[in-house]
C-alpha cells in the first residue's frame, strides 16, 4: 500500500487543519466550524480573517483593533509603487506582476529578519501582505490604463476600498456588499493546490513572503485560479456568436474543447459557493435592467448538469458576478490571490507550529545499468 501510485496526491492525507473543511458529496464548507453560508451573508471578510488566523470570531473591540490594524498598513512605499508602474509599462500579466511586487514587500518589511517561525512577527507580516495585496493590483489596473494611482483610504472597508481605488470613486452599498462577500467565499478551502505550495515553501522554514509568493504562482494557473477568467471569456464568445448557449457548449464539447467552471477535485455536487454567488449574479443583473449573463449561465449549468452531471464550481458565477461589477476580466484570477491570501497565511501558521519538511517520494521509471561513455566517444 505504501508504494501505491496516487497521481496529484489524490486522497492523500498529508497534513491535519483547524482551518477549513470540505464534505463533497453534500456540498458542504466550513471555516472553523462555522458554514460558509452564515460566514457569507452575515461576516465581513475582516472578521473572517480574523476567524482563520486567531481561532474564533472577535468581538466590537477585537475587530476594531484588528480593522485599524489593517487599514494602517494599507499604503505601499514608493518604490514598490514604481515597480508596480514598471510592470505595468512592460505589459505584465496581472498574476505574475502580483507576485513580483509580493515577494518585492519582503525588502520593506520591518519584521524582515524576524525568525520564520515567530508568530506574531508573522501576523504583522500577514496583515501587511493582505493590506497591501488590493493597494498593489488597483495601482497596477490603474497603471496599465495610463489613470492615476488613488492613495488607500483608512475610512473605508476592505472590499470597499480595493474598489474605490480601482475605479476612483466609492463603490454603492450593493456592489461594496457583493465585493466582500465574493472575499469570504474565496478566503479558504482546505488544502488546494495553492494552499499546499505555501506550506511546501514554509516546511523549508522559509519565510512568509517567500510563502505567499509561491502560492500566488500555483494559483495562476488555468486549472486552479485562472479558470474564472476562462468561465467569462467563454460567455463572452457565446454572445459575440450570437448562438444558444446549449447550443454554443454543445458544438464545444464536439470539438473537444473543455467548458470552464466545471467539476471540482473534491465536490461532487454543486459547490456552496457557487450557489450563493449565483444569486448575486442574479441581484446584479436585476439591477441593471439586464440578465443576460446570468441567464446564460443558467442555460449552461442546467445542460451540462442533465447531459453530463457536472455540477459549476466557484468559478462559473465568479465570472459573471465581477464583470457585472465593471471589473476587467484578467485580474479576476489576482483578486481571488487577494482574497486567498488570508487562508494561505493561516495555513503557513499552523504548518510553523507543528513544521515537518514535506518530503514525498517519487517512483523512478527509467533506465537502469547504463553504461558511461566519455565524452570524446559519444
Amino acid at each position: 500500500m505504501a508504494d501505491d501510485l496516487k497521481r496529484g496526491l489524490e486522497g492523500v492525507l498529508v497534513a491535519e487543519s483547524e482551518l477549513s473543511s470540505i464534505d463533497g458529496d453534500a456540498g458542504r464548507l466550513i471555516y472553523r466550524g462555522y458554514t460558509i453560508e452564515d460566514l457569507a451573508r452575515n461576516a465581513s471578510y475582516e472578521e473572517v480573517l480574523y476567524l482563520l488566523w486567531h481561532g474564533h470570531l472577535p468581538n466590537e473591540d477585537d475587530l476594531a483593533a484588528f480593522t485599524d490594524s489593517m487599514t494602517a498598513e494599507r499604503a505601499i512605499d514608493d518604490e514598490i509603487l514604481e515597480t508596480v508602474r514598471a510592470l505595468a509599462d512592460a505589459d505584465e500579466e496581472p498574476m505574475a506582476a502580483l507576485r513580483t511586487v509580493v515577494s518585492h514587500l519582503s525588502a520593506y518589511d520591518p519584521d524582515a529578519d524576524a525568525d520564520p517561525t515567530d508568530r506574531e512577527a508573522n501576523l504583522r507580516k500577514g496583515r501587511r501582505i493582505t493590506a497591501k495585496m488590493p493597494t498593489i493590483l488597483a495601482a497596477f489596473e490603474r497603471a496599465r490604463r495610463g489613470d492615476q494611482f488613488v492613495p488607500p483610504r483608512e475610512d473605508l472597508g476592505h472590499a470597499e476600498n480595493f474598489l474605490y481605488m480601482l475605479n476612483g470613486e466609492e463603490p454603492d452599498e450593493v456592489l461594496a456588499e457583493t465585493f466582500d462577500q465574493a472575499l469570504v467565499l474565496h478566503a479558504d478551502h482546505g488544502l488546494n493546490a495553492s494552499t499546499f505550495a505555501a506550506m511546501v515553501t514554509s516546511s523549508t522554514l522559509s519565510d512568509l513572503h517567500a510563502s505567499i509568493t509561491s502560492a500566488i504562482g500555483t494559483l495562476s494557473g488555468s486549472l486552479h485560479g485562472g479558470a474564472n477568467q476562462d468561465v467569462m471569456e467563454m460567455l463572452k464568445e457565446v454572445d459575440d456568436a450570437k448562438m444558444e448557449p446549449v447550443d454554443w457548449v454543445i458544438d464545444a464539447i464536439d470539438e473537444g474543447r473543455r467548458v470552464p467552471g466545471f467539476g471540482h477535485r473534491v465536490y461532487n455536487v454543486k459547490d456552496p459557493r457557487a450557489k450563493i454567488l449565483g444569486e448575486k449574479s442574479e441581484a446584479l443583473g436585476e439591477a441593471a435592467g439586464d440578465l443576460k449573463w446570468y441567464e446564460m449561465s443558467v442555460a449552461i449549468e442546467e445542460y451540462l448538469h442533465e447531459e453530463k452531471g457536472l455540477a459549476p464550481n466557484v468559478d462559473f458565477y465568479s465570472a459573471s458576478t465581477y464583470y457585472q461589477m465593471g471589473i476587467p476580466i484578467d485580474i479576476y484570477t489576482p483578486i481571488f490571490a487577494m482574497s486567498r491570501a488570508g487562508g494561505w497565511i493561516a495555513h503557513v501558521l499552523e504548518q510553523y507550529e507543528d513544521n515537518r519538511l514535506i518530503r514525498p517520494r517519487s517512483r523512478y521509471v527509467g533506465p537502469e545499468d547504463q553504461e558511461f561513455v566519455p565524452l570524446e566517444d559519444r
